[in-house]
């Protein structure tokens, strides 16, 4: 959805069609269509929450990507920024769920309109009025543009004071860890925010830095950091300021699919500040969005809307009337 007023949050990445499978691939059955990436599911958890944002990135000229402009507008991301790529096709994802809470996923990206993503496609005038750019280590590491992409993006968003919010998002079968690291240590200094699980803070802190604590203040002694988000899954998330550590447990929900669950956490930290909320507070919303997004199937689909917040506080088994 594109309107006149200017978007709270600017994200940039590859959304792509998701084909998810009820059990392992190789049994065959059937697959269900739709859609996901990290910055785009970000992008409707803040949308549902009542903010304003503008989702930037490629899509083939197909059906797909269709099909993803179609569901980002349906769920009013700003898609101003989305470009349709003639010579190319939309990325696809294949996800089955292995055993229990493992899911496997499979990429078919090499090549994408996605990984076509170039500085080009991120004008100045794209980041015009908004309060945060979030990009994420998956853009990074899809190739030369979409790396160019990303750094122009934060050097803009710099220069006109837009609060910048990196999310670690480390995915092995994309790059390695040693070339992660190359990257995204110098753009997590010039991050406001780093929102990491506990396993990749060493991606983006000092290499020095052996422990959680001495990485989180690796972050915040260097650079423009002056948050770091740390996400310890079951055990609920960490926000450090230079000036202390607050922690929030997690909620406990019955857990149907763990994909996405880093996203919405993000999305619900970023809604956080935008309202203005205190660390405690945010941490709180953020593991509430998180929550949501476990206790339903899909990557974004089960994202609550603004007025849902307090449905988690309702018992166990409960049916509103």
């Amino acid at each position: 959805m594109t309107t006149g007023a200017a978007p709270d949050v600017v994200t940039l990445g590859e959304t792509m069609a998701v084909l998810r499978a009820g059990g392992p691939l190789r049994l065959g059955g059937d697959l269900r269509l739709s859609v996901a990436g990290a910055e785009s599911n970000v992008a409707v958890g803040l949308a549902r929450l009542g903010h304003r944002a503008r989702w930037v990135g490629r899509v083939g000229d197909d059906e797909l990507g269709t099909l993803i402009l179609r569901s980002l507008r349906a769920e009013c991301v700003d898609t101003a920024g989305a470009r349709t790529d003639p010579d190319a096709p939309t990325g696809l994802l294949l996800s089955e769920p292995r055993i229990a809470d493992l899911t496997r996923i499979q990429y078919y990206r090499a090549g994408s309109a996605g990984s076509r993503l170039c500085p080009d496609d991120v004008p100045a005038e794209t980041l015009a009025g908004a309060r945060v750019l979030h990009v994420t280590g998956i853009t990074c590491a899809l190739g030369p543009g979409p790396l160019a992409a990303v750094r122009a993006a934060v050097r803009a968003a710099r220069a006109s004071g837009v609060l910048v919010s990196l999310d670690v998002n480390h995915r092995a079968r994309l790059w390695g860890a040693s070339e992660a690291a190359d990257v995204l240590r110098p753009l997590a200094r010039d991050a406001d925010i780093v929102i990491a699980s506990d396993d990749e803070l060493a991606l983006a802190a000092d290499p020095s830095a052996r422990t959680t604590a001495d990485r989180v203040r690796s972050l915040l002694a260097g650079g423009h950091t002056r948050e770091v988000a740390v996400k310890l899954g079951g055990e609920g998330a960490e926000l450090h300021t230079p000036h202390g550590r607050e922690h929030a447990p997690a909620r406990r929900v019955t857990v149907r699919d763990t994909v996405g669950a880093g996203d919405a956490f993000t999305a619900g930290l970023l809604s956080g500040l935008l309202d203005g909320l205190g660390p405690r507070e945010r941490l709180e919303r953020a593991n509430t969005v998180g929550a949501f997004a476990v206790a339903s199937a899909g990557d974004w689909e089960g994202l609550p809307e603004r007025r849902e917040l307090a449905l988690l506080e309702r018992e166990d088994g409960a049916t509103v009337r």
